[in-house]
Formats: C-alpha cells, structure tokens, sequence
C-alpha cells in the first residue's frame, strides 16, 4: 500500500486479488477491516509524527465491495485526540467511488522518544515523489522488489 498525504487525509487505492473475495466476487470484510487498520496506523506514523497500535476497531459494512470492479479507495483522518489515544476516521469506497464501510480506529501511541529509541520510528518513513504531496510507502525500498 501507499499513502498519499492530502491536506488532513490521508488516502490509499488498492487492488483487490481474487483469493482475497468472502463470497464470489465480494471483497471480504476480514480485509476490508486490515487495510482500514493499516491506513489508521499511518495517520498516526504521518501526523502526530509517532507510531502506536490498535486499541479499538470499530467496523460498520454499509455496502458490499466488489472484489472484480477494479480499484477501491481508502480515506483517513485523525479526528480526536484524547490523552495519548488518537481516534481516527476511515472511509472505503469502492470501484465506483460509493461509500461501502466506514471505520473509527482508536490507537494507543507512544511518546515520540519511545517510537524513535524502542521502535524504529521514523526511519521507515516519508518516500517523497514528484508530486506536490508526499507519498508514504509500508515498503523501504530495501524491501522493494
């Protein structure tokens, strides 16, 4: 996945394989709610400039997703912050741009000197393109095949 940094969102598209359909053609939720998790935890790597994990999940399926249609689109944006519990909001569209699941993600994050001395942070960060925005990759480019 990667992440591109617009204004107070952050957005992804992705892809959808066949084996990753619950029922025929239909994107299954298990993986609807892993790519909401992972571009929440971006929002916290990006703007509170930290990392954390996941605290809460909270799912609501409005609409099923074709797996079959092409690209999906995932929008997220840090809404609340509450002590050090960072409430995030995603939205999923599918390949015809409609609203099909909506999540709130509250993450527990760690204070910066720990994400930098105990978890990496930042060093697996901000991959910047040619573009007036950032790009963030989940892939160094050691990694990158």
């Amino acid at each position: 996945m990667e992440f591109i940094e617009e204004g107070d969102e952050l957005i992804s598209t992705w892809d959808p394989a066949p084996n990753f359909q619950g029922w025929y053609n239909v994107l299954h939720g298990g993986i609807q709610s892993t790519l909401m998790d992972e571009i929440a935890s971006w929002v916290v790597f990006v703007k509170l400039k930290t990392s954390g994990v996941t605290a809460q999940l909270e799912v609501k399926y409005k609409k099923a997703v074709p797996s079959n249609m092409g690209s999906i689109k995932l929008r997220a944006r840090l809404i609340e912050m509450q002590r050090n519990i960072a409430i995030v909001d995603v939205k999923l569209y599918g390949p015809d741009n409609e609203l099909c699941t909506v999540a709130t993600v509250k993450y527990f994050t760690f204070p910066q000197e720990v994400a930098k001395e105990k978890l990496w942070y930042p060093e697996l960060m901000n991959e910047n393109d040619e573009h007036d925005h950032e790009v963030h990759s989940c892939c160094t480019s050691a990694s990158k095949k």
